[in-house]
Order: structure tokens, then sequence, then C-alpha cells
């Protein structure tokens, strides 16, 4: 009977009204189902206590980049530079930042090995006799030419007069005789020599090739300071020398002649002293164009140096491409490299070339061969025995064979005494004398 009163009830019912009531119907069991599902997982959540803080979630963090240690800075380091980001060393501007140069590394050394000097036998010595050993003795090589500048070669002993700060001294040996000669070639391949390079590389070969038994030559290139590079150091192999000469190139920079002479000179002047009884020329030809702009040294420094070595300095100098045009109170480029040349060549007995044009190289590398091999070689004991680091001016005169027929005498102009105590003197009674020059005698 009820089934049948509802049927009734929905036959009555209009179609609209019959999905209204559906609506409502999903509805609310929806709202019912949400509500039973979100108290069942506040009820299955864990309970945390208070006093328990709540975990964070790590996060990845970027590795941060190590910053490399600078170096420690001396005072005046860091009041005269600023430190830059960069790991780029900022350049050096003041000499008290900047480091003296040195020679760079010399390539392997050849296998070809010269053959050492034999040891001549000592002297016979009788029981009681004194040697005392002449180490005052100064050497000088000298070059006599004429006024078209000829070389003479025809001079006696008794021709030559030495002086001393003026005072005249008595010369001991007296020598024309071929001796081996050791000298460096130190050429500039900076930009302002690229076009005379192949040139420059020729007249090397020139020279290197007049070498005879004993001689021996480095070279070295040079730029900046820092560019300084022994290319091949001393030997008597050519073709090891040649191949040197072959491998100059041209290169970037600021040119620091005075470096290059000082550093030169000086290997020049160390080389096997004392050995053959120091019985050896030494020379340095330089090619350059003159102008100085970078050099750790100044020229006060070169040449009280120069004064303490025997090394005669012969320099051609490609000039022409400098600037002539001087200021109100300063030299002009070109005539701070002419004077800087003829000063590196007077005080040191050399000579100074000054060619128009490349086609004059191979003239110039046979006039520096027969300078370095026409000469004399003379050594006097000074009168002035005191030992107190001066400087002592030398001057050599010839005697002319005529009126008409000048004679000059080309040396270094002075030397500087070494400091210490007086030479020794020999005692008395009988006394055998060993000299620095020449061959060893017995009265």
């Amino acid at each position: 009977m009820k089934r049948t009163n509802e049927r009734l009830i929905l036959r009555r019912l209009r179609p609209k009204q019959v999905a209204l009531v559906v609506a409502l119907v999903f509805a609310v069991t929806c709202l019912v189902g949400s509500s039973f599902v979100a108290a069942r997982s506040q009820d299955s959540r864990p309970r945390r206590s208070s006093a328990i803080a709540p975990r964070s979630i790590p996060t990845a963090t970027p590795t941060p980049t190590p910053v490399p240690a600078r170096p420690a800075q001396t005072p005046a380091q860091t009041t005269l530079s600023r430190p830059t980001p960069t790991p780029t060393p900022v350049p050096r501007t003041t000499p008290i930042d900047r480091v003296a140069p040195t020679l760079g590394e010399p390539p392997p050394a050849p296998i070809l090995k010269p053959k050492p000097t034999p040891t001549p036998p000592e002297p016979e010595i009788d029981e009681g006799s004194t040697i005392v050993v002449n180490t005052e003795l100064v050497t000088l090589n000298v070059r006599v030419i004429d006024r078209n500048n000829r070389p003479i070669d025809n001079v006696r002993e008794n021709e030559f007069h030495v002086f001393e700060d003026g005072v005249p001294q008595p010369i001991e040996t007296f020598s024309r005789e071929e001796v081996p000669i050791s000298y460096g070639l130190a050429v500039d391949t900076s930009g302002s020599l690229r076009s005379q390079l192949q040139a420059v590389i020729d007249a090397g070969k020139t020279i290197i090739n007049s070498n005879k038994a004993g001689d021996e030559t480095f070279l070295v290139r040079f730029i900046g300071s820092d560019q300084i590079v022994t290319v091949q150091d001393f030997t008597a192999n050519k073709e090891l020398l040649m191949d040197g000469l072959d491998n100059f190139y041209v290169e970037g920079g600021q040119t620091a002649i005075i470096d290059a002479v000082y550093l030169s000179a000086e290997h020049v002047a160390e080389y096997k002293k004392g050995d053959d009884n120091d019985h050896r020329r030494r020379a340095l030809i330089v090619i350059t164009d003159g102008e100085d702009r970078n050099s750790f040294f100044k020229e006060p420094q070169l040449f009280q140096r120069l004064r303490e070595e025997d090394v005669q300095i012969y320099v051609i100098g490609f000039i022409n491409e400098l600037d002539k045009d001087a200021g109100f109170i300063r030299k002009s480029p070109r005539d701070k490299a002419v004077a800087l040349i003829n000063r590196l060549a007077t005080e040191t007995g050399g000579r100074a070339f000054f060619p128009q044009s490349v086609s004059e190289l191979p003239q110039i590398a046979n006039e520096i061969v027969r300078d370095l091999r026409t000469q004399y070689v003379l050594s006097y004991n000074p009168t002035n025995k005191l030992r107190d680091g001066t400087f002592r001016a030398i001057r050599v005169v010839v005697d002319d064979a005529s009126s008409h027929d000048k004679r000059i005498a080309l040396t270094r102009n002075g030397r500087i005494v070494p400091v210490g105590n007086a030479a020794p003197r020999p005692p008395a009674g009988r006394t055998t004398t060993k000299p620095a020059v020449g061959t060893n005698k017995r009265p």
C-alpha cells in the first residue's frame, strides 16, 4: 500500500521537480563524505610536542668559489700600487717596486765541449824561497789607429807610455800575439729594428765566422727588462751560434738597453776569469737603435759597473728613425741615443758605428773583427798602492812616427781600485816572483 502511494506521488511530481530533488540529495551526500574523510585524516596525523621545533626542509646552497690568497705586500707596494680584483698583477712603475733584471736562462749545454786548457807546470822552487804573487798588474787592450781610423800594427814597446791619474806607470809586459777572445753579441729585437733584423743576423754571422781557435761567443736578444734572453751561452761551436742567430725574432716591448748592456758585460767579464792567467780579450758587440725606454739600472750605475770590468764595447746604432726634435730643456731622442752609444764605446776602449743603411753592415762587421785582432796587450804595475775603492783615470800615449804621421792609442779610460789592504811587499832576501800576466819567471 505504501509503495503504491509513493508511485502515485512520483507520478504527480513534474520532471523538473524530480531533477531538483535528485541534485539536492547528491550535494548532501558529497558534503557528508568530505567531512568524514577530513575527520579521519585529522585523527590519523601524529601528534607533536610543542617543545620540539619542527625540522626545516634542507635547501641546496651554492658552493662558494675560493678566493686566491693575495701575496703579502711590502710597505712600498702598499702605498704605491692599488690591489685589483683580477689575478693579473698591476704593472710596477717605480724603481722601488721593480725587480732587478737578470739574464734569461740559457739553452741546454751543447754536446760538443771545448777541450780543457792544460794547466802549466809549476816552476821549480828552491828550498827556503818565498813565492810572491803579483796581483797588482793592470792589463790594457790597446788599439792604435791613424787619423783615418786605420789600424797601425808596427808600434814598438818603447813607444808606448801609460799614465794613471797623470802619473807615468812602468810597463811590465808587452804583447802583440793572438790571444783568445770571449765576446757577446747582444741584439735589440724590439719593433724598432724590424726592417733591419735580417741584415743584422747576416752581419752577426760574418763576425762569428771570423772566430779562431780558443774564441768563444754567447748570444743575447733583448727588449724590456724582463725580456733579456740568453739564446746561446758561451761556446766555440759555430753551428750552434748560427742556429741561435736564425732563431732571433722581433717582439713588442719597451727597450731596456742599459739593463741589457749591464748584464751582458757582467757575463763577459766573469767568464773564465782567472783562467789562462786571465790572458784573454773580452768584448761586447751591441746592435740597437740606442733609445732606452724602460731600464731598471740608471746610466751612472751602468758606467760605475763598466769601470770595474775590462770589457770593450762595440755598438752599431740605427738611430735614423728616432725623433731629432729637442724640447726646451731636454735632448731629442736621437741626440740622447748618440750620446749613450758614444759614451759606451769611449769609456771602454771600443768603437761606435752609425750606419745610414743596412748595406754598410758587412763592412762594419769586418772592421770590428779587424779591431779585435789588431790590438796590443800591455800590463803595468801601478805606483799608487792604496786600495781605497776610487776611480783612477788611465791614458795611453804612443810616440808619433813623424810629424805628419799621427798615431792614436785607444783603450779604457780608467779603472775602479778594489777595496782592501795594500798589496804585500816581498820580504828581504831571496824571492821568487810570479807575474799575473805572461810567462812565469824565476830570477
